[in-house]
């Protein structure tokens, strides 16, 4: 039995909620970005270019256009010039900050693969394959940067891979919303910034677990790749992915925003006890809970998901991507997630669709 092991589970039970809170408001009023590495710690090295600088070109430029569009907007940088900020304390700004939400963007690389490419958005979760801890390993190697480091995370090695399995007993109350910001930053930068797919995933990093509001972490591309170095460092570049990040996040505000006013308008429907009318899938706009992707198509879902109601699938990029239920309103799609993640689809989310297309 691996009594350190079972120690550090322990102890990330006590402090895995931070001392700042989290409350859900009606709109967001506060944005975190967070440039990863910075100052000393380089992060990944490309032939010409280093992650530090790409990833605070890209902060800036998304948050002057965030600035722009919503002045009432608080966007707050965790570095804003190439200084070296702990991981902790980066999850610290965010929550003295009391944010709505919190980016982490980096660039991504891997050994001996040149020709490696793609952008993915990650949440904070169980790293589901090699790759993804992989990816967490190599962006939580920035606390070896830190003189007190086995003070502040309690001895934790981020080279270790029996470490990371206490990250499979976090859940994040905030996974929802996060997952819904990621997927929208995962659209924009395939959709518009024409960025090969690698999808939405989960893995353990430090920068997250300890922020108190919905967070993703970016990886825009490969600076092990020659072609997206040369992309990432350049102007035009920065400008397609610091507006494919910012226009996620106008999304997202107008999503959530209009979400906490349906919310509202639930309160006083919950009393209510008539029978609803069958909602038409196909027309106006209705709500589903999304809870799994396939590469291949299944010939009757609703048989191999028998403990879920009304499943249905939509493509995307080449996946099959299955839904349950379908409600008129977010509020009792949100009330539907909850019981299919209570059955064991941990990663279920809501997805909106407008004349059967999802929107």
């Amino acid at each position: 039995m691996n009594y350190k092991l079972i120690f550090f589970i322990i102890l990330m039970s006590f402090f895995i909620f931070p001392s700042v809170g989290y409350a859900q408001t009606a709109k967001i009023r506060t944005v975190v970005i967070d440039a990863g590495h910075g100052g000393k710690d380089p992060g990944a090295v490309g032939k010409k270019a280093k992650e530090k600088d790409i990833t605070l070109g890209v902060a800036k430029k998304t948050g002057d256009l965030i600035k722009k569009k919503y002045p009432d907007v608080k966007v707050v940088y965790t570095r804003s010039s190439d200084v070296f900020v702990e991981l902790m304390e980066r999850a610290r700004i965010a929550n003295r900050n009391n944010a709505d939400v919190f980016i982490s963007i980096h660039c991504n690389s891997v050994a001996n693969a040149p020709k490696t490419c793609g952008a993915e958005t990650f949440i904070m979760g169980e790293h589901r394959n090699s790759a993804n801890l992989n990816v967490a390993k190599r962006e939580n190697a920035s606390i070896l940067y830190e003189s007190d480091a086995q003070d502040n995370y309690d001895g934790f090695d981020p080279n270790s891979t029996e470490a990371y399995i206490a990250f499979s007993f976090i859940q994040s109350e905030f996974k929802q919303h996060s997952l819904e910001l990621a997927e929208l930053v995962q659209n924009e930068l395939v959709g518009k910034a024409k960025r090969a797919d690698r999808g939405v995933q989960q893995a353990g990093f430090l920068v997250l677990y300890k922020t108190a509001m919905p967070s993703i972490l970016v990886e825009l591309g490969f600076i092990s790749n020659p072609t997206e170095e040369q992309y990432m460092m350049s102007k035009e570049g920065q400008d397609y992915l610091a507006s494919a990040i910012y226009r996620a996040f106008c999304t997202y505000k107008t999503n959530y925003e209009k979400e906490s006013v349906e919310l509202q308008h639930e309160v006083v429907k919950t009393h209510e006890t008539q029978t609803q009318p069958a909602v038409d899938k196909n027309h106006g706009v209705v709500y589903k809970v999304q809870f799994a992707t396939r590469n291949r198509k299944l010939d009757n879902p609703q048989s191999v998901y028998k403990d879920l109601q009304n499943v249905d699938y939509y493509e995307h990029n080449g996946m099959f991507k299955y839904t349950a239920g379908c409600f008129a309103t977010k509020a009792e799609a949100n009330n539907y997630m909850k019981e299919v993640v209570s059955k064991g689809y941990d990663g279920a989310f809501v997805v909106k669709f407008e004349n059967g297309i999802r929107k």
